[in-house]
């Protein structure tokens, strides 16, 4: 079997050379470069032959998931472990999202590691326990401790101005003549603020709306 050709890219020095300390002997694990932005790492990934991508997430110029979702959109076939600080659920189910196929801590030993390369190249997924449990928590968490906050959310002008009138019972027809907009228009709002509030219908967007305190000074 070839050696598995992989990429280290984190925005500390130490931690790539770390790395490669752990996996410079492993039979089997050749290192082919590394990178200490996201946009390095896409560029490498465009020049160099690479198995799997071992990447942080918070980086400059470009994250970790960004990097991800990109390198995965031109090289299907390249696998990517997360490989962080971060253990809150948001970030891993963001890097799940982009296209990784594991995720562990920089708390990890080395055999972990190196169980995590394997298990991915053998096409399957891989997640410390750490990780793991926070998954397992976002699942069995409520509904209404879901709902994402105003900042997380990316609400656009325009959706906000929705918001304001589904919370002040108006209905889709009345907001679309409010707005001077047809009502297919405002259906497409709506399902975007379901979607990115995580809400689940009408009254979920008016919590959310109350919890973010977005319309105080309206009633």
């Amino acid at each position: 079997m070839a050696n598995i050709q992989i990429a280290i890219v984190d925005d500390h020095e130490i931690v790539r050379d770390g790395i490669k300390i752990l996996l410079e002997d492993e039979p089997g694990i050749n290192i082919t470069g590394e990178a200490k932005t996201g946009k390095e790492a896409v560029s490498l990934c465009n020049s160099h032959e690479t198995d799997l991508v071992i990447m942080d997430i918070t980086m400059p110029e470009m994250d970790g998931i960004e990097a991800t979702k990109i390198i995965k959109e031109n090289h299907p076939d390249i696998k990517i472990l997360a490989l962080t600080m971060l253990s809150e659920d948001q970030h891993i189910r963001k890097m799940i999202k982009a296209g990784a196929s594991g995720y562990i801590l920089k708390s990890s030993g080395k055999q972990e590691l190196i169980k995590a390369i394997n298990t991915i190249m053998a096409g399957k997924h891989y997640f410390s326990n750490d990780a793991t449990q926070s998954i397992l928590q976002e699942l069995v968490t409520p509904d209404v401790n879901k709902v994402k906050d105003e900042d997380e959310a990316h609400i656009t002008d325009r959706e906000l101005e929705v918001l304001k009138l589904i919370v002040n019972e108006y209905t889709n027809q009345e907001i679309a003549d409010e707005l001077f907009v047809s009502v297919r228009t405002i259906d497409a709002h709506r399902r975007n603020l379901l979607q990115k509030t995580g809400a689940k219908n009408t009254a979920g967007l008016v919590k959310y709306a109350l919890k973010n305190k977005l319309f105080n000074n309206n009633g």
